[in-house]
């Protein structure tokens, strides 16, 4: 009789959410155990069983990766310096208004800070960040129609830096200051004029601005300009051509006294820029220009407010440097912050130059930087042709590209000049969905409210939520007007 021989069945055993199969009780959602970051020294009993978060340790701390629930640090500076993890120390940020852009870049400079890094926000246009500069002891400077003045003559600390100097760094500085100001002049009269002064008229600028250095004691204004040109002594008729004949020289300088006269306080830009400055910029605290006292409807003055604080900014982080260099002062960073950056593009032309020439240079000039905009179509609306495309190359030059909360259709602009993979843009998309309807909590925010993708080149984005401290509730409340 035949025997036949039976395999036993393998044993069933359940899978790593528990049995499978209807009634079987499998778990379909595990909590994740609770992960804690700390140095060597810190936890060193547990080395080497503690595991890597794989998010960067260099930077502020921001907040919580949205899948490992580890904390995220990061800001342009530290990324750059310290960690080598970006080529550029600039930072662009997008998102739809409410979303937390500006708070974000708060927590960063409110960090920088701890590290020695002096933010610098020239021309504060709602504000957003005065609070946060008085409450880190810094320098607030408030410009308006009555409510404070800028001298763009005036050299700040330039002349007094240039007396602790000698040999070519003195000369440097002071050129740079000449510079400076001469740009500063011609920027106020395109803007008033809308159009540029011709070459004559930037040479005779030039030549007057020499003669009243070599007659004027202390800080000449505006008006001191203008009556140089009007005196007409020699060096100013030499440049301005007029071949020995007093007619011809009124005739070529009289466009040109017309626009100093419309910058004295009898003109749209009233005597903002007619006086002598009400408080002179610090070089050793952060410092913001707030300019929200200028309505928006008055776009020429706020033109010509952000173009002067620029140039008064950026010739005080000069002196600084040449100090640094020279060994008399410490070596300071700067953190500048370009918040409503569609604003202050749409200003005026000149200001797309120089924000161009800033994202090309600003490692050599100590200085990170963050320009923060709501969409890539607020680049893709300037008036001209070629200040489109200079501003669509911040974002491809941006050492770092965070987003918020963007529209479905924004994800094609976007995706042309940063790699986000399909899963990315979903997020984006569904971070930008509104607040339920529901109004019985006056309190129910927009479900991405706090969330941000970070991303550089090519690589995966890490996504994060920002949550804030008490302490900086104080300093981060923009609806004042409503409570």
């Amino acid at each position: 009789m035949a025997r036949t021989r039976t395999t036993p069945s393998p044993q069933r055993r359940p899978g790593l959410r528990g049995w499978a199969g209807r009634g079987g009780g499998a778990q379909p959602y595990l909590d994740p155990a609770p992960e804690w970051r700390g140095t060597t020294v810190q936890v060193c009993g547990l080395w080497p069983h503690g595991v890597g978060s794989g998010t960067p340790t260099k930077g502020v701390p921001l907040g919580r990766d949205l899948h490992s629930g580890a904390t995220v640090c990061c800001d342009p500076i530290s990324w750059f310096q310290r960690a080598g993890l970006i080529s550029t120390p600039s930072l662009f940020a997008l998102g739809q208004p409410g979303l937390g852009k500006s708070t974000l870049i708060r927590r960063m400079a409110l960090g920088l800070a701890g590290y020695g890094v002096h933010p610098m926000i020239f021309g504060d246009l709602k504000p957003d960040y005065v609070d946060l500069v008085r409450a880190l002891g810094g320098q607030v400077i408030t410009l308006g129609r009555g409510r404070g003045h800028l001298n763009i003559l005036d050299p700040g600390e330039a002349l007094a830096a240039a007396n602790r100097l000698t040999g070519d760094a003195r000369r440097a500085l002071l050129a740079d200051a000449h510079g400076r100001r001469l740009n500063a002049v011609s920027a106020l009269i395109t803007i008033l004029r809308r159009s540029a002064p011709t070459d004559r008229e930037e040479t005779v600028l030039a030549a007057a601005l020499d003669v009243l250095d070599a007659r004027h004691d202390g800080v000449p204004v505006l008006g001191d300009l203008l009556q140089v040109i009007k005196d007409a002594p020699e060096p100013v008729r030499a440049a301005a051509l007029d071949r020995g004949d007093i007619t011809r020289y009124q005739e070529v300088t009289e466009a040109l006294e017309g626009s100093l006269a419309g910058l004295l306080g009898r003109g749209r830009l009233g005597d903002t820029f007619a006086h002598p400055t009400s408080e002179p910029m610090k070089l050793d605290r952060p410092v913001c220009f707030d300019i929200s006292s200028i309505d928006d409807s008055e776009v020429m003055l706020q033109a010509a407010a952000l173009l002067s604080c620029w140039s008064y900014g950026f010739g005080a982080v000069s002196t600084a440097h040449a100090l640094a260099d020279a060994g008399l002062e410490p070596d300071r960073k700067y953190f500048l912050v370009l918040d409503e950056l569609w604003r202050v593009l749409r200003a005026s032309s000149g200001l797309v130059e120089r924000v161009d020439v800033l994202t090309r240079v600003q490692r050599t000039r100590g200085i990170g930087m963050a320009m923060i905009t709501h969409t890539m179509r607020d680049l893709l609306a300037l008036p001209t042709e070629e200040d489109r495309m200079k501003a669509a190359g911040f974002v491809e030059r941006a050492g770092m590209v965070v987003s918020a909360g963007l529209p479905r259709d924004e994800m094609p602009r976007l995706s042309q000049v940063v790699d986000l993979s399909r899963i990315e843009q979903q997020r984006l998309t569904e971070w930008s969905t509104p607040p339920g309807w529901d109004t019985t909590d006056s309190a129910v925010s927009p479900p991405g409210r706090g969330n941000f993708l970070i991303k550089v080149g090519g690589r995966p984005g890490i996504a994060m939520h920002v949550d804030l401290t008490p302490s900086e509730l104080l300093v981060n409340d923009t609806n004042k007007r409503w409570h």
